[in-house]
Parts: structure tokens; C-alpha cells; sequence
């Protein structure tokens, strides 16, 4: 992913007939207007959504596009694939070339997908200092008994990375059916966690990322939002 920051005597150079070295004399005579006000250095940042005219022409006027879509089972969390259908190939926007996909799921399992073209922002609720929540609805092959839920709570050694899981909360729903809530995502950790009682992971459905909600989606389904 680019650079979503740069400064304007390169943006300038990069997006007009004019050089790095002109800029300085173009802010001089107030010819370039960010987001809505006078340019005052030519060492000043421009973000990919900042709205940016030279000579009284635009040269950038990027919206930041957030989209939440509910993942049907054998789909795959990429923007490109050759042989399988694509949550990119559920949406149907005009800048769909430009998202990228925030927090992945598996092929099998369903459930809320983030996509974005800002990148500031993906990287952010990625972030694990964050701490932000992701629930899941998980169905299992065998009973959840109270154990589990003290075993989540300390966390469950990782013997393939040497690491331990971060106290997740398990909230028993019925007697195959459980609701985990996780503020990390390592690879298959949902399964591997329940496969620490080896109670295998029948259907996995994720139905938040911290606020953010699926409900009211129904499968293949995706709307926009504001993060504002």
C-alpha cells in the first residue's frame, strides 16, 4: 500500500507540469488551496483525502469509503483470485479497485468483513495496542461445558509461535453453541482455541468488530458507513 502522506512540493511534482523546486514560488503567490485554505509551506503534509487545487484546477478530491459486508461461507477474503469467488466480487461500487480488505476470515467461516481505501484508518483498528473487540458465534462438534470459559479467560498457550492468548471472554449460548469474544486474530485462532479441548469448529460466524455490527445483513449483502 502507498504512502498515504507526502509533502506538497512532491505532491506537486507528482500531480502537475510543475517541479518540486516551483512549488515554493507557487505558494508564494497563493495559488495552491488545501482544503480550502492558502498553502502556507511547501514542506506541509497532504493526506490522500485533502482536497488539493492548483491554479484554481483540482488536483485531488478523494472520499474515504468504509464498507461492511456480511461474508457468505466459500468466499475468499482477497481482492483477486483465480479459481474462487471474492468478497471484492460481492461489491459492487465505482472504487472498488481501491479497497483493501481490513481483518481477513477463512474460507468457511462468515461474517462481518471491513473494507477500505483508507489506509490510516485499516491500520489503526489493526493495530493490537488497540485492543479492539471481535465477537464471534461459534458452533462446535461437542458440548461447551464452564470450563472452557475459565481456560479462555487465562489464555491458551500457542506452542508453534511460543506465544499465549489474551484473555478472551466465552459466553455459552446452548449446549453446542457458544459467542467468543477476542481482541486479537492469530492464524486460525478461533479453531486452535477450541482445539485445545478438541472440540472441532463446525461453523464460524463473525458478528462484530468493535462497534461495528453485521446485524441486519443478510449474507452477501454490504452497505456503507461513516466513521465519523
Amino acid at each position: 500500500m502507498k504512502s498515504s502522506t507526502t509533502r506538497l512540493d512532491r505532491f506537486i511534482s507528482q500531480n502537475s507540469i510543475y517541479s518540486m523546486s516551483d512549488t515554493r514560488l507557487l505558494v508564494a503567490q497563493k495559488k495552491i488551496i488545501v482544503d480550502g485554505d492558502v498553502a502556507h509551506s511547501t514542506h506541509q503534509k497532504v493526506t490522500q483525502f485533502m482536497h488539493v487545487e492548483l491554479d484554481g484546477h483540482s488536483l485531488q478530491d478523494n472520499k474515504p469509503i468504509y464498507i461492511m459486508l456480511n461474508k457468505p461461507q466459500g468466499i475468499v477474503s482477497a481482492t483477486k483470485d483465480s479459481k474462487h469467488t471474492t468478497v471484492l466480487d460481492l461489491i459492487d461500487h465505482p472504487q472498488k479497485d481501491e479497497l483493501h480488505i481490513v481483518g481477513r476470515l477463512d474460507f468457511n467461516t462468515t461474517g462481518l468483513v471491513l473494507l477500505t481505501n483508507d489506509g490510516a484508518w485499516s491500520r489503526q483498528i489493526s493495530l493490537p495496542e488497540t485492543k479492539l473487540a471481535k465477537v464471534y458465534e461459534v458452533t462446535l462438534s461437542k458440548p461447551v461445558t464452564e470450563e472452557y470459559i475459565t481456560v479462555f479467560k487465562e489464555g491458551i498457550y500457542f506452542r508453534y509461535e511460543n506465544i499465549t492468548t489474551k484473555p478472551a471472554h466465552l459466553e455459552i449460548i446452548s449446549e453446542y453453541q457458544a459467542r467468543l469474544s477476542l481482541v486479537e486474530g492469530k492464524y486460525h485462532q478461533v479453531k486452535r482455541m477450541f482445539g485445545f479441548f478438541q472440540n472441532e469448529v463446525l461453523a464460524l460466524h463473525r458478528v462484530s468488530v468493535g462497534h461495528l455490527l453485521v446485524a441486519g445483513l443478510e449474507s452477501g449483502q454490504y452497505r456503507e458507513f461513516s466513521i465519523d
